[in-house]
């Protein structure tokens, strides 16, 4: 942990949680998600970068980090996660979420709209959900969200996390980190920190992956009602309606531009995968089109401020899933822009 930075474990009527904070700061609450695979670690350098004036905290969610590893239960989609953060009590806040977080934050927002001031999402999961839709609107392939969850799931990379693996072999962690967390790789001064972070993922059918029932779709899998992937099938995961909501806080968009994680040809797609052969049977672009997850969320974004609300989206040239990583000084940049909106 980089100095400055204090761990905390706070309980709530839900769950004992992990929470950073940076020592001896007070004020406005910018509160930080982190993204799937990955804890509170992530943020630390982000944390201390946020000017005076702000109080940086970041959270592990549940069978993250140093918080309980407690099931999800993935009917509820993103909820359990949302229902936790909330449940810390901080009042109208900033909030900052990644990857899956920021699906944590858009439920959030859903939810309790007067809860958050501003939100940036960095690299979001689809408002849609990861994988098994189709189109800028979103649409259900398959009634089960076949295509979507944890039967996606690398089982070596599954085991290896399981095992604390440390190594640099293909389907390691760190390997995984190195090609699809970054475009380039990692600060060598964060690397091992990083990796330790991944590797406290609890792992199982209650948490990730998560389980899997047959199906009779394209592939023959589809997510079942538990665990952390299983939690943004699109079955389970819609905040297609943000339009709705009021108040309609302000929204900045962050994004690498190179991120093969989150986008219109994401390589944890199955439907691209199985376009580029790498899934057999793939029935074509007819009924199963990649998933165009960042058009989809520009689609409900542009809705949002058609209905009174206001964003901006901000791409980073050759960055991948983690701005905050690999371009910090800029993105520390527009957090704070983004905040003074708010």
């Amino acid at each position: 942990m980089l100095d400055g930075i204090t761990a905390t474990r706070v309980t709530t009527p839900r769950l004992t949680a992990q929470v950073l904070s940076v020592d001896g700061r007070a004020g406005d609450p910018v509160v930080f998600v982190h993204g799937n695979v990955s804890s509170s670690l992530f943020w630390q350098r982000q944390m201390l970068d946020l000017p005076a004036g702000y109080r940086p905290l970041a959270v592990d969610l549940r069978g993250f980090g140093g918080t309980d590893p407690l099931p999800v239960d993935a009917t509820r989609g993103l909820r359990d996660f949302t229902d936790d953060v909330v449940s810390l009590d901080l009042g109208p806040a900033h909030y900052v979420g990644w990857s899956m977080g920021g699906g944590v934050l858009m439920q959030l927002l859903r939810d309790h709209p007067a809860l958050v001031r501003t939100l940036t999402l960095v690299n979001p999961v689809s408002p849609y959900g990861f994988g098994g839709t189709t189109g800028p609107e979103g649409t259900l392939i398959s009634p089960d969200g076949a295509g979507a969850g944890a039967a996606g799931a690398n089982p070596e990379f599954v085991q290896r996390l399981a095992d604390g693996d440390r190594g640099s072999e293909q389907t390691s962690p760190r390997t995984i980190m190195n090609t699809f967390y970054v475009h380039g790789t990692v600060p060598a001064a964060d690397e091992d920190e990083f990796v330790e972070s991944m590797l406290t993922t609890r792992t199982g059918e209650d948490n990730y992956p998560g389980d899997s029932v047959p199906s009779d779709a394209w592939p023959g899998a589809a997510p079942g009602p538990r665990g952390v992937l299983n939690t943004m099938a699109p079955n389970h995961f819609r905040v297609d309606d943000l339009h709705t909501i009021d108040p309609k806080p302000p929204i900045l968009w962050l994004r690498g531009a190179d991120d093969q994680i989150v986008s219109d040809t994401s390589m944890f797609d199955l439907a691209h995968l199985g376009q580029l052969g790498a899934i057999p049977g793939w029935p074509g672009a007819e009924t199963h089109a990649p998933q165009p997850m960042v058009t989809q969320t520009r689609a409900v974004l542009d809705r949002y401020a058609a209905a009174g609300g206001t964003y901006e989206e901000i791409v980073f040239p050759g960055t991948g899933h983690s701005p905050h990583v690999e371009r910090p000084a800029e993105f520390a940049a527009a957090i704070h822009k983004g905040l003074t909106r708010g």
